[in-house]
């Protein structure tokens, strides 16, 4: 088949897009607003994008104000341009439902970390806090947030650029030999509509690129 994303001629239920471009790591990010409280939002469109510096990104739609029924996740993005602070929580089977959980759209009072019962650790280079039950943080600084072309209004997204600046790693995830055990990190990553997929030991093949 062949269709024209603008013109929205797949003839399928849902946009195939986003189970195409798979799988996609998911970027757990806690910022803060103003007044200290804690964000959590979830996002599939996220990240690494370079070494020096390391360097992360997500991207999430602006949306109506809050007051035209927006999307209350969007503020990760109003609380970093501010704070010009963020952490990414890497996601995990162990932490999937709570993860999916975080997903919901709630007022920007609510603390979804507190919501989805998960624990708060203090950082050590940023203010927003770390997820205590996730095994690797990335505590950013704020690059800049690009907007992305768009057609119509409710389609209006922005990249967040961060900048890596302090690296947290579950001691027993490093193996003797210097590397990360990724078969037991488990990370889970989206596949698009509801579906997600997660890195087992039986998963992993390794090939040595050639000169």
């Amino acid at each position: 088949m062949f269709y024209e994303p603008k013109k929205g001629d797949h003839g399928l239920p849902k946009n195939p897009f986003n189970s195409l471009v798979i799988p996609r790591p998911i970027g757990w990010i806690t910022s803060l607003d103003a007044n200290g409280v804690v964000n959590l939002a979830p996002y599939s469109f996220f990240n690494a994008v370079c070494y020096r510096p390391p360097t992360v990104m997500f991207a999430g739609g602006a949306g109506p104000s809050p007051d035209e029924g927006g999307d209350w996740s969007k503020d990760s993005r109003r609380n970093i341009e501010a704070t010009g602070e963020f952490v990414c929580n890497l996601t995990t089977w162990d932490t999937r439902e709570q993860m999916n959980q975080t997903a919901a759209h709630v007022a920007p009072d609510v603390d979804e970390m507190a919501l989805a019962g998960l624990t708060q650790e203090p950082s050590q280079l940023v203010k927003p806090p770390r997820i205590a039950e996730a095994p690797v943080h990335l505590e950013c600084r704020h690059v800049k947030s690009v907007e992305i072309p768009h057609w119509e209004e409710p389609d209006q997204y922005f990249v967040v650029f961060g900048e890596v600046i302090g690296v947290h790693i579950r001691d027993d995830l490093i193996t003797a030999d210097g590397l990360i055990d990724v078969g037991k990190l488990r990370p889970i990553a989206r596949l698009g509509y509801n579906d997600y997929t997660v890195v087992n030991p039986d998963t992993i093949f390794t090939m040595i690129r050639p000169e």
